[in-house]
Parts: C-alpha cells; sequence; structure tokens
C-alpha cells in the first residue's frame, strides 16, 4: 500500500484508526473458548466488527509467538483474514544485525515461504543501519521506525542528549539517509503530547504510528493538534480499550462501539483540518 493509498483509504473511512490485535487466552472471552482456535475465532470476530471504521491492524506478534505453533498458526490465518484495502501491521519490534534483520523480513513479508506479508513491520534502530536497511529492499513495504515510545523507560535512552539532539532526534535525522516518507514510518507515543511538535519539525511529511490511546491516557485531541499534516500521517492505535470493551458474548458489538466512538471523534477533526 502506497502513502497515498493509505491517505485515501483515510478519506474513504473518515478515519485514522488502527486497531492493536493483542489477543491473550487470558482475557477473551470464556465462551470462545471451546472453539478449535479461540483465538483466531476473537480475531476473526473482532474484524468484522470494526473492518469498516479502521484504516489498519496491527497484531503484536509477542502475543501469538508466545503460544508455539498454534500461535504462529493463529497469526499466519489472522493475517489472511484481514480485508487486503487495510494496512497490515506486524508489531514485531525486531533488530538484529544484517542477515538476520533479512531473515526477519523474510518472516513478515515474503507470503511464498511464511504465508505472510504484511504491509509494514516494526523494527528498533538501535544497532544501525545495516539492522534496518534487509527491511527496505522489499518492494512495496513499510519499515515502522521506533523513535519516541509510551512506555515509562523511555527516558532511560530516548531523552539523553547527544551532542544537541536528544537520542530519538538523533535517530530521526539519521533514518531519513536510509528511507524517505515513502516507505518508512515512525512509532510516536500518544503520551508524548507536545512532543509531536518536534517531531514534526524533523519529520513533516512522515506517517506516525501512535500507540497509547485509551487504555495509556493519549489523547487524541492532543495528538492531532501538534502531530497532523497534509496527508493526515497518523495511525492511531488502540488495543485493549476496543477489543477487550466487553467479556461477554456481544464483545464484538462491544468492541464496535469503542472503535466507532473513536471514528466519530476522528472523523470532526479530519473535518476540521480540511482534510475530507
Amino acid at each position: 500500500m502506497t502513502k497515498q493509498q493509505l491517505f485515501g483509504q483515510i478519506q474513504k473511512k473518515r478515519s485514522f484508526l488502527c486497531v492493536g490485535l493483542d489477543s491473550s487466552l487470558d482475557k477473551i472471552p470464556q465462551h470462545l473458548l471451546k472453539y478449535e482456535n479461540p483465538i483466531l475465532e476473537f480475531n476473526k470476530q473482532i474484524i468484522d466488527a470494526t473492518k469498516d471504521l479502521c484504516v489498519a491492524y496491527k497484531p503484536n506478534t509477542a502475543f501469538y509467538e508466545c503460544y508455539g505453533k498454534k500461535g504462529w498458526e493463529n497469526l499466519i490465518e489472522t493475517w489472511k483474514y484481514m480485508p487486503k484495502d487495510i494496512f497490515s501491521i506486524a508489531d514485531a519490534k525486531r533488530g538484529d544485525i544484517g542477515n538476520t534483520s533479512a531473515m526477519y523480513a523474510e518472516t513478515f513479508f515474503n507470503e511464498k515461504s511464511s504465508e505472510m506479508s504484511f504491509d509494514s513491520v516494526t523494527v528498533a534502530p538501535y544497532m544501525g543501519s545495516d539492522s534496518v536497511t534487509p527491511f527496505l529492499t522489499f518492494q512495496n513495504k513499510w519499515v515502522i521506525l521506533l523513535a519516541l515510545t509510551s512506555n515509562i523507560g523511555h527516558a532511560d535512552f530516548q531523552l539523553q542528549e547527544t551532542g544537541t539532539d536528544r537520542l530519538f532526534e538523533k535517530v530521526l535525522k539519521t533514518a531519513q539517509q536510509w528511507a524517505t516518507d515513502e516507505q518508512m514510518m515512525y512509532v510516536v507515543g500518544a503520551t508524548r503530547g507536545a512532543a509531536f511538535a518536534d517531531i514534526r519539525k524533523l519529520a513533516p511529511d512522515h506517517f506516525l504510528l501512535v500507540p497509547g490511546i485509551g487504555a495509556q491516557g493519549g489523547d487524541l485531541k492532543e495528538v492531532c493538534q501538534y502531530g497532523l499534516n497534509a496527508q493526515c500521517g497518523l495511525l492511531v492505535n488502540s488495543s485493549r480499550g476496543i477489543i477487550y470493551a466487553g467479556n461477554g458474548e456481544d464483545f464484538a458489538e462491544k468492541a464496535r462501539a469503542e472503535a466507532l466512538k473513536l471514528q466519530k471523534e476522528m472523523e470532526q477533526i479530519l473535518i476540521g483540518a480540511g482534510l475530507i
């Protein structure tokens, strides 16, 4: 999916919502445990309930890898079930030396070998360019690089001064030498608020993947105040706040209701910004 196609989906659905599929056996409704693949059934019903309200799905791969062979099967089948006009993100946060990164890229991008071909994968930049560039060799695929995250410990490294820049600013500047805004996005946590203004000075045209809305306390209006650009430039993720909105047999309806609330809020923001 190209940047323009993604913006087209945002305009069509009047939404820049990403739904995180962080699906766990101990949190999904108990009645689903009767199914052969409870997590897959949960994901399918969540997708069916929200696919007209969101423009992206983001399974966190740790929630699948932990279940071994069955978990990988569920990740593969979840990817296959996602509508192909919806942007797919493998939230894997991979980062290793070049030849290992090349294998990670094959894992998430090469359908012939792995049965999955996500549109994008999250990547950690700590090991530098040779750990990132193998992902960029795939045509029409995206790297979503960790920049300024929403976790409490982000300040341990990301805010440290490195000459005239903080480390996350150094990441943004350096990474733009590896790829353009047509192939690279950045992760910026919703809890970072006004820091989006600093990020937009350095990456005015890039899309930003924004976790932390909902359960983590990020404010959508503040994110958009500082983070919107001429093509929206935001994919705002909500995971627990949507998928675990209900735990009964009507869980999918409850999830849809929460997604609809965010979509309606996003619609008004897009209208106010003149983007739809």
